[in-house]
């Protein structure tokens, strides 16, 4: 089997008008252009993913759980000069208000993340007055906001949705989004959850017709800070998820190119890709990622639906 990174260095793929090209319908088609960002490459509309966490990114709220959650990004006070002056207007009471609240949010966003990855790990529910210990009295009065940024995080980062299974202690568990069932964590494996990146890699598949060479393939992983060869801080080293885990898991398929000489590889997806999931779906997330909109602005449409349920 060929190894990962040890094909030619290749310009990012675009997406062309024709359908053919992508083996997706309209309504996909469009989904795609939305998810590759301007430039039409996705590796580059996906560095809101980790590396990733700089300002600006539709991640940049997310604190990574390894790191102190004193160092979280904050948005930066532009009225602290003004606001500590005696004399100062009633109406900015608000933004400050608004500020402190950002404050508050981000520097919990991270010890949030800590317990709920903890309990996924031991595979315990979170408890909702768990999760108030964690905030701390000072934060309890933003806990909701703190909860669903957290959320946000954690689908955004991990590929993983927090999901209320207890209503009478509000108790949550971790779960792969998307209907997947594989967080591409060996067995007792230290860590956290790559279901992401896995979302990422069908995405990359299916934006190149179904199949993706596997050059292509590392040079969007690059442009993400994902190398073959190198210790990623949330995936661990990428090589053996591509072409061993994955691959054994079912989610994707490492065959050489046929008449290939010498020996190219390629990735389509696996069978177990398509019985958890469907191609409307992947695009969504690719696209909820690129620009950070929350679920209700990715509602699909009927006709989405309609070339969804028609195999378009």
């Amino acid at each position: 089997m060929g190894v990962g990174g040890g094909g030619p260095r290749v310009a990012g793929w675009k997406c062309e008008d024709r359908k053919e090209d992508c083996g997706i319908g309209d309504s996909e088609q469009i989904r795609s252009r939305e998810a590759l960002g301007p430039d039409g490459h996705l590796g580059r509309a996906l560095t809101s993913q980790p590396r990733l966490l700089e300002p600006g990114s539709s991640l940049s709220a997310c604190p990574s759980p390894t790191a102190p959650a004193a160092t979280a990004w904050r948005q930066p006070d532009q009225g602290s000069s003004s606001s500590d002056e005696e004399g100062s207007s009633p109406c900015e009471e608000p933004e400050e208000a608004q500020l402190g609240l950002q404050n508050i949010v981000q520097g919990k966003l991270a010890d949030l993340q800590e317990i709920l990855l903890l309990k996924y790990h031991t595979k315990e529910p979170t408890s909702q007055a768990e999760m108030l210990e964690v905030v701390g009295k000072d934060a309890q009065d933003a806990f909701p906001v703190i909860l669903g940024q957290a959320s946000e995080c954690m689908r955004l980062l991990f590929g993983m949705d927090v999901k209320e299974v207890n209503p009478s202690d509000h108790s949550y568990i971790l779960v792969p989004v998307l209907g997947l069932t594989c967080d591409g964590m060996l067995s007792g494996e230290e860590g956290v959850p790559k279901t992401g990146l896995l979302v990422v890699l069908l995405g990359v598949i299916l934006l190149h017709g179904d199949r993706a060479p596997e050059e292509e393939v590392w040079e969007t992983l690059g442009v993400m800070g994902v190398y073959a060869g190198q210790e990623h801080i949330i995936y661990g080293e990428p090589r053996e998820l591509l072409t061993n885990v994955w691959v054994q898991e079912g989610y994707m398929e490492y065959r050489q190119v046929p008449g290939s000489d010498p020996a190219r590889y390629e990735f389509p997806w696996g069978p177990r890709a398509h019985a958890e999931t469907s191609k409307l779906q992947i695009l969504e997330y690719l696209l909820r990622v690129n620009r950070g909109q929350p679920d209700s602005s990715l509602a699909l449409s009927e006709g989405a639906m309609r070339d969804e349920e028609e195999g378009v």
